[in-house]
C-alpha cells in the first residue's frame, strides 16, 4: 500500500510540473499553474526575488474578482472565515493580494499553500446573492451544530510528502466510529476533486489507519458531475452530495 501511495504522489507532482508553465513580465516571473479558476482559466501567481527571499502573490486577482463579480467579503463572519483560511496555511493579505514569503528549502510548500487559499477562497466565498442565502461552509456549520455532532474546524495536517493540507473539519474517533476528516467543496469539478485526493492520499498515511475522509458536495444549484464522484471514490474519499446529507446523520454524531 505505501508503495502504491509513493506511486500516486509521484505521478501528482509530475503532472503539476509538467502543466506548469514559466514566463519572464518585468521585475516578476509568472508562474501559471494547472488549477482553473470558476472562469475555467488558469490560476496564476507572480513571483519577485527581494532581499534573498521570494515573495509569491496572486497580485489581488482573487479577491478582485470576487468583488467585481459582486460578492464582497464585509461581512463579520466572512471576515473571520477569510481570517481563519489564511493563518492556518500561512498566507497572508496584503490589501487585496494574497502573498506568501518563501526561501529555496521552503519554496515548493509555500506555493503550494498560496495555490490552496486561492482555491479555497474563490470556492467559498462566489455566490450568485439572489439564488444563495449563505456560504455553503456556514450551511455545514449550521447543520453539524443542529444535529449536535462533534467537530473541531480548520484543522491543518502535514502529509507524507511535507506539504501541509488544510481540512474543514475532523469528527474525533468515538468508541464505535473511527476518526472522520469532512472536507466542503462548494463548486464540485475535476480540480477540486483532484486537490482533495491528493490531500488525502498524502495525509492518509499519518493518520490512523482506520481514518476516513468525506467530501461534502454543494448540489444545491446543479448535479454533481459523475467523473468528481467516481474521483473522489477512486482515492478513498467518500463523495456526499449535500442533499444527501442525512444518510449520514447517525454515523457522523456517533
Amino acid at each position: 500500500m505505501v508503495s502504491e501511495v509513493r506511486d500516486l504522489i509521484d505521478k501528482y507532482v509530475a503532472w503539476l510540473r509538467d502543466k506548469t508553465g514559466i514566463r519572464e513580465i518585468g521585475d516578476y516571473v509568472e508562474i501559471t499553474t494547472p488549477y482553473l479558476d470558476r472562469h475555467n482559466d488558469y490560476l496564476q501567481i507572480y513571483l519577485k526575488k527581494e532581499n534573498g527571499v521570494f515573495v509569491l502573490t496572486d497580485d489581488g486577482y482573487i479577491i478582485n474578482d470576487l468583488e467585481q463579480s459582486g460578492c464582497k467579503i464585509i461581512s463579520p463572519k466572512r471576515e473571520q472565515l477569510l481570517k481563519l483560511t489564511l493563518n492556518g496555511l500561512g498566507v497572508k493579505k496584503e490589501g487585496s493580494a494574497l502573498t506568501v514569503s518563501a526561501t529555496v528549502e521552503n519554496f515548493a510548500l509555500k506555493k503550494h499553500n498560496l495555490i490552496q487559499a486561492m482555491l479555497a477562497i474563490n470556492d467559498m466565498f462566489y455566490l450568485a446573492e439572489p439564488m444563495v442565502a449563505s456560504i455553503f461552509y456556514e450551511d455545514v456549520v449550521s447543520w453539524l451544530d443542529a444535529n449536535d455532532i462533534r467537530y473541531t474546524p480548520r484543522v491543518k495536517f502535514t502529509g507524507s510528502s511535507g506539504f501541509d493540507h488544510s481540512f474543514d473539519f475532523v469528527i474525533p474517533k468515538s468508541r464505535s466510529r473511527p476518526e472522520r476528516i469532512l472536507q466542503t467543496i462548494n463548486r464540485p469539478n475535476k480540480d477540486s476533486a483532484t486537490l482533495l485526493a491528493f490531500a488525502w492520499v498524502d495525509t492518509k498515511e499519518v493518520r490512523s489507519p482506520e481514518a476516513k475522509s468525506y467530501a461534502l458536495l454543494n448540489d444545491q444549484e446543479q448535479s454533481v458531475p459523475q467523473e468528481v464522484i467516481e474521483a473522489l471514490k477512486n482515492y478513498e474519499v467518500t463523495p456526499i452530495p449535500w442533499s444527501q446529507r442525512e444518510n449520514l446523520r447517525t454515523d457522523f454524531a456517533s
